[in-house]
Order: C-alpha cells, then sequence, then structure tokens
C-alpha cells in the first residue's frame, strides 16, 4: 500500500470509527459520541498503523500497550477493538447494557482493557507505570500509548506522572493530548492555545510535537518521530474539533454525553459516503516483535527465612515489614517496591538497600506513586508493594478507588497509623484509614501487631489474589507470637484466655498491647478477661469474636487507635449486628489530636490499659 493510499485508508478508518461510536450510543441512548469523534484519526492511526498487538491475545505481554485516560470515550476505544478483529462489531449497540462488559467507561472485564479510566487525570499515570516496567523490568521494546483529554490536564495528578516519566526517561512512552477545545460545561482553560501546551510540556522535559489531530499524514510522521527520540517520552499535542466531521455539530458547546437523536441518521450516512465500507481494505495489524523475559514464579511466594526472633527485643512492626518484604526480595525476583520518600520510615529501604533495581522512588507524589504501581502491576507479572505515611496513602483514595476497578492486585503499605505515632501531631497520624480501605472492594485489611505477625501478614500480602492494605506503627512492640506461628487471612488470635473470663476484648496494634497490660492489672484484682487480636480488620473473624463474647457473658470491648468511625470497632459490630444480646463498649479516639508522646496520647483520648480497665468495670 503506498504512502497516499496509507493515509487515506486510515482516513476512511477513523470515520468508520466515528460510525460506530454514534450507533453505538445511540443504541444505548448515552455516552460521548462527539469526545469520540475529535480523536478518531488519532485512533485509526494508532490501532491500524502504529501499534503491535495481537486483537486475539490482546494481554500477549510483549505487545504494545493503549490506556484511553479521557474514559469516556470508550465507545471508539471499542469500536478499534472489534474493527481489528477482538470481537463482533455488531456487539458494539450492546454499549452500556447490564450483560455486556462494553461498560459506559473502560473495565479490565474487557480482556482487552489493562486498567480502568473514567476517573480522569489518572490514565498517564498507569501509562507511566506500564512504561517503567517495560523500560527497567522487562527490558522490552514494547511502547505504551496514552491518549489523555485537554480537560483532564487540569489535574495535578497529570503532572505529576509528567514529571515521573521525564525523571526516568521513559522513552517508550508517548502521551497524546486530544485538544479538542471544549469541555463538559465549558471551554477548557487553554482551549487551542497549543503553544502554552508545549511550552509545559517541554518544561516538564518531554518532547513535545504539535499537530493538526484530523491530519493522517501529520499524526504518522509524528508516530514516526517519537518512536525515535531517546531518553525523555514524546507528548504528541493534538489540536482537534469537539464533534469533528458532524456538519451542525462540530466544535459546538453543548454536546458533551449526549447521543446524537434525531440528527444521528443524517451525519451516519454522510459519513458512510466518505467511507465507502464496501471496498475498504483494512490494512494488517502490525505483528507483536519484542521480546519479553518469561515470568516464571513458584504457586506461592514465601520468606526466604521465617521470622526469628528472640523475644527479648521489642521490635516496630514497620520495621519487621521491611524484613519481610527483603526476605520476599530473595524468594522472587518478580516482587518489587515502591515508595514516596519515606522509605528510612516505612522501611521499604531494607528492600531498596537490597534490590535497588526493583525498587520505585516515586517521590512526594503519592497519587502518581499509586497509579504507577497499578501499571506496573498489569498483566500480572510483576507483586507491587506501595509504601508511605498511612495518612497520604488517602491523599491517592480515588486512584486506590479505580484501582479496585481495575482489579489490581497492589500491595499498600501504611505506616505511622494512629496517635501512638506521638510528637509529629494530627497531620501525620492516619486515624482514618481503615474508615476508607474496608470500603474497597475485595480488598484484604491487616492490622500486624508484633514483628512475627507482621512478617506474616506481609508474606500472606504477597500472595493474596488481589489488592491489600497492611498497617504498620511506630512505637516498638514486645514479641506476642513464636516465630512458628500460622496465620490466616480472616483468622483473629486469642492472645490471653481462661475459663473465668468475664469480658472479651479486641485490638490490633498498639491497642492489642495495652489490652495485655490491662489483662495484667485486671488479674491482680481477681478478675480475667480475654484478648483477641483481630490481625485483619476485613474480613473480620466473626466466628471466633462471636464465640469468646458468648464465653464471656456476652460482653465485649473493642479498642482501636483510629476514629471512632469505620475502623476496626465498627467491623465488629457489623459482623455482630444479628446479636441482640452482646453488649459492646467501644473506645476510639473522637477528636482531633494533638502532638504528644505516645504515652500520653493513648491515654488522653482514652485507648489506653487504665481506660480499658476502667471499660471493663463499667460493664461489670
Amino acid at each position: 500500500m503506498t504512502s497516499a493510499d496509507t493515509v487515506t485508508t486510515l482516513q476512511r478508518i477513523a470515520n468508520l470509527l466515528r460510525i460506530d461510536s454514534i450507533e453505538a450510543t445511540q443504541a444505548s441512548n448515552s455516552g460521548h459520541p462527539t469526545s469520540c469523534s475529535s480523536m478518531a484519526e488519532i485512533v485509526s492511526v494508532l490501532f491500524f498503523d502504529v501499534m503491535h498487538y495481537d486483537p486475539k491475545d490482546p494481554r500477549n505481554p510483549a505487545a504494545d500497550r493503549f490506556v484511553l485516560s479521557k474514559g469516556h470515550c470508550a465507545p471508539i476505544l471499542y469500536a478499534a477493538w472489534a474493527q481489528a478483529g477482538a470481537f463482533p462489531v455488531a456487539d458494539l449497540k450492546n454499549l452500556r447494557k447490564i450483560d455486556s462488559d462494553l461498560e459506559g467507561h473502560p473495565t479490565p472485564r474487557l480482556n482487552f482493557i489493562d486498567v480502568a479510566t473514567g476517573s480522569l487525570g489518572q490514565g498517564l499515570g498507569f501509562a507511566s507505570g506500564m512504561a517503567y516496567a517495560g523500560k527497567y523490568f522487562d527490558k522490552s521494546d514494547y511502547r505504551v500509548y496514552c491518549v489523555l483529554g485537554d480537560g483532564e490536564c487540569s489535574e495535578g495528578s497529570v503532572w505529576e506522572s509528567f514529571a515521573f516519566a521525564s525523571f526516568y526517561k521513559l522513552d517508550n512512552l508517548c502521551a497524546i493530548i486530544d485538544i479538542n477545545r471544549l469541555g463538559q460545561s465549558d471551554p477548557t482553560p487553554l482551549q487551542h492555545d497549543l503553544e502554552t501546551y508545549r511550552k509545559r510540556v517541554d518544561a516538564f522535559g518531554w518532547h513535545p510535537i504539535i499537530v493538526n489531530g484530523q491530519d493522517v499524514s501529520q499524526l504518522l510522521a509524528a508516530f514516526k518521530e517519537a518512536s525515535e527520540t531517546k531518553d525523555k517520552p514524546t507528548c504528541i499535542l493534538a489540536k482537534t474539533f469537539k464533534g469533528s466531521g458532524l456538519k451542525g455539530i462540530e466544535n459546538e458547546l453543548d454536546w458533551h454525553g449526549k447521543p446524537l437523536g434525531d440528527k444521528a441518521d443524517e451525519l451516519v450516512a454522510n459519513l458512510r459516503k466518505l467511507v465507502n465500507e464496501e471496498s475498504l481494505v483494512r490494512p494488517a495489524i502490525k505483528k507483536i516483535v519484542a521480546k519479553v523475559p518469561e515470568i516464571k514464579k513458584d504457586k506461592e511466594i514465601k520468606l526466604s527465612t521465617p521470622p526469628n526472633y528472640d523475644g527479648k527485643k521489642e521490635i516496630a512492626t514497620r520495621l519487621a515489614h521491611g524484613t519481610a518484604l527483603e526476605k520476599l526480595g530473595k524468594a522472587c525476583e518478580y516482587v518489587i517496591a515502591l515508595d514516596g520518600d519515606t522509605k528510612n520510615s516505612t522501611y521499604s529501604i531494607k528492600f531498596h538497600d537490597a534490590f535497588p533495581k526493583r525498587f520505585v522512588e516515586c517521590y512526594i507524589a503519592e497519587q502518581n506513586m499509586v497509579q504507577v504501581a497499578i501499571g506496573i502491576a498489569t498483566r500480572q507479572r510483576y507483586t507491587a508493594f506501595v509504601h508511605t505515611f498511612a495518612a497520604f496513602l488517602l491523599r491517592a483514595a480515588d486512584q486506590i478507588r479505580m484501582g479496585a476497578i481495575s482489579f489490581t492486585r497492589v500491595k499498600y503499605v501504611g505506616s505511622h497509623a494512629g496517635v501512638s505515632i506521638g510528637e509529629d501531631g494530627p497531620s501525620q497520624m492516619a486515624l482514618e484509614d481503615f474508615a476508607f480501605f474496608r470500603t474497597v472492594p475485595h480488598i484484604v485489611c491487616f492490622y500486624p501487631s508484633d514483628a512475627v505477625s507482621a512478617e506474616r501478614a506481609v508474606e500472606l500480602a504477597a500472595n493474596y489474589d488481589g489488592a491489600v492494605y497492611i498497617r504498620t506503627s511506630r512505637p516498638n512492640f514486645p514479641i506476642l507470637y513464636k516465630n512458628d506461628e500460622v496465620f490466616q487471612i480472616g483468622k483473629a488470635k486469642i492472645i490471653v484466655e481462661s475459663s473465668n473470663d468475664v469480658c472479651t476484648i479486641v485490638g490490633g496494634g498498639v491497642t492489642l498491647h495495652e489490652a495485655v497490660k490491662a489483662s495484667e492489672k485486671l488479674k491482680a484484682q481477681g478478675k480475667a478477661i480475654r484478648v483477641i487480636d483481630a490481625f485483619t480488620v476485613k474480613p473480620i473473624d466473626r466466628e471466633t469474636i462471636l464465640k469468646s463474647a458468648n464465653a464471656t457473658h456476652n460482653r465485649i470491648i473493642v479498642v482501636e487507635d483510629h476514629y471512632l468511625e469505620g475502623g476496626l470497632g465498627e467491623a465488629v459490630m457489623a459482623a455482630l449486628a444479628d446479636q441482640a444480646d452482646i453488649k459492646i463498649i467501644h473506645l476510639a479516639v473522637q477528636e482531633v489530636a494533638r502532638s504528644g508522646k505516645s504515652a500520653e496520647l493513648l491515654s488522653k483520648y482514652g485507648i489506653d490499659a487504665e481506660h480499658i480497665v476502667n471499660a471493663v468495670e463499667k460493664l461489670l
């Protein structure tokens, strides 16, 4: 096919993709056909000339990757895959139906989607993670493409990703900004000021290329230039028009997120004349040429050596977690770690020092860090552990939420939780972390209380087929368990018990140790209590807690270094909601905390041993 023929064919395919997008959104009576139309040439050139992939094996690890950051343009993405042969074109009319995986915004329920998008500003971070894995882990030649909308470039997370990608010289990454001028309710801030876009992209260390985004020849040249650019990522700044090719709608403001209604038939008829589909010969999809190393994982990742504590020294769970992560790294070369410039506090530094090439420093950009981790973890090649203070993980709450919709297997580790961190004060104290993480679908929330359980939590996390949150603590704790203690997800541990227990205490982390102290004080008064280590806050061990409650006169006290709402207490109460006869007292932090010594703060906010003793006496 000559160059002129190629350009003509790709333009015809672009118009065919416009038709598919219009007809799909007409069938669903919802969607974003005008936003699809502005990027039609971009998609046509990428899918039918530039990218190397296999429509019948879309998650081939050696294939080029495509991320649609502007996820509301899902119809044209689906159309491209259908026209490439991934599934029947007729299925496009099932868009947004409850029994169809062609959802309003892309999710990995479809085997050609790696990450869920649609919460704007996240796709470039996901793509950066994929590109980082390609360049530094897989050491492969596959490329990563990401199409962003101009409106989402107001999101700060986009520029976190721009900074990350240039710092790590991700020359295998190409971003395309579809600058169609119009947002949802107003024009975008820069509209068609491409020179300002160019200056911004250039300032962030990328190679900018300005093109007419509706000109196939310019796009072909730009993608070729991008592939030849070394040591920096490329950003193609594509000037387009919303509703491009749709007479009477192109470049008009009030058409975002609307099917074309009674205008659709005439517009489709005009486009069909341009396509002349009967004579259209689709170019062959470019075959995959990159090579990737084969991943050979054991069925189970185990610590290289078991916990080894003599009980003479108190150990912080954050430190024990770092020890375990280093052991996992020795046992499995596909475990990687990320941190946001807190590695000497979270103790991910132990992994960094042992395996510097498998450690990704993301600096103080938590949203991008989570996005990068989710991108690295796609196609199930690498097990990614993300680290920062638990309070700062919440800065990336939406990214974690989108990770859940992406069915990610990323492991989140939040240290310095609760008032027990002491003098640093309330801005550093995660007191709402479980309230958020417990709502994330299918996630497991670990709360280890000593070094042995912390190491085993990390090991269990690595093997869990889904996302995980591990809450680690700053203070040093006594060793509670023998080194060969067996732990399971959703199984609590009874730490203190007797046949004469008058009440059950449920705790985790620092409050578990306070509960043990309380049991010793009460024992001196002739009163026995049972103490339970929850270990996982989600799933909570209903069976053990209920049996213990029934054995201790249906009395429970839950004590936690967390706000009253959403944490361990509410997890226990939800588990026992059908038990009308059980009396529960809930001790938790109930106001904005302040700086002070750890012990002072535990006392001030009513979650230390003395307050547990008082609560038991009140129950009795």
